[in-house]
């Protein structure tokens, strides 16, 4: 059975482990009313429209 011959350093463990972590940027995609980026499946923070529909109302 393989068996370390020395203990692994914090450091070393650390930094292998650097990149297991590491979260991913959200995929954005242009809302078709007013042009602005916002999550898919999601309605506009901009203007408020979902699939074609106002959703919430935006005051001006």
């Amino acid at each position: 059975m393989a068996v370390p011959k020395r203990k692994v350093s914090s450091a070393r463990q650390n930094k292998r482990r650097s990149n297991v972590w590491k979260l991913s940027a959200p995929t954005l995609v242009k809302c078709p009313q007013c042009g602005e980026y916002k999550a898919a499946h999601r309605v506009c923070g901009n203007c408020g429209y979902y699939n074609g529909r106002v959703v919430v109302k935006k005051e001006a």
